[in-house]
């Protein structure tokens, strides 16, 4: 097994550090991200989030603009035929979570929301985007977006 440090390097050791320092167990989700990018000193702040949730990603923006620079980016940017990426006929509009993290990555934000992705999507959009990203909730229609409950399901 590796070392600690080897594990945590100085910025992981950051975000450990405003973590504990400035999130609750008395605080909701959104109230956490917004206190853990204050204590990192974040400044900008993107939104990844499905079409499905627009008018959610329209209130989280308004929220956070209070704080941060934020910029949002529904999951059908750049508006990609399925033809052209996939192959095959038909005009089908694909997500597009590489293009979402590019996207962000362009307007230099260090903190990217993830909401409401699809499986595999929201890892595409994880593992491109250069800054951090987290959760605000998963896409499960089954659960009305609580795969906690689906765990009750198996």
């Amino acid at each position: 097994m590796k070392s600690n440090s080897e594990l945590y390097p100085k910025d992981f050791r950051k975000i450990m550090q405003v973590n504990y320092d400035y999130t609750s167990m008395g605080a909701n989700r959104i109230e956490e991200i917004l206190n853990f990018a204050r204590g990192m000193g974040l400044k900008r702040i993107g939104i990844a989030h499905c079409i499905t949730f627009s008018h959610e990603a329209r209130v989280l923006e308004e929220y956070f603009s209070k704080y941060f620079e934020v910029f949002t980016v529904d999951c059908k940017y750049g508006r990609i035929p399925k033809s052209e990426l996939l192959g095959g006929s038909g005009g089908r509009i694909l997500c597009n979570p590489a293009g979402q993290a590019d996207y962000l990555n362009q307007q230099g934000c260090e903190l990217n929301i993830s909401m409401g992705l699809c499986v595999g999507h929201d890892m595409i959009f994880s593992k491109a985007s250069e800054g951090l990203v987290t959760n605000l909730f998963d896409k499960d229609f089954v659960t009305n977006n609580n795969p906690a409950k689906a765990i009750a399901q198996i």
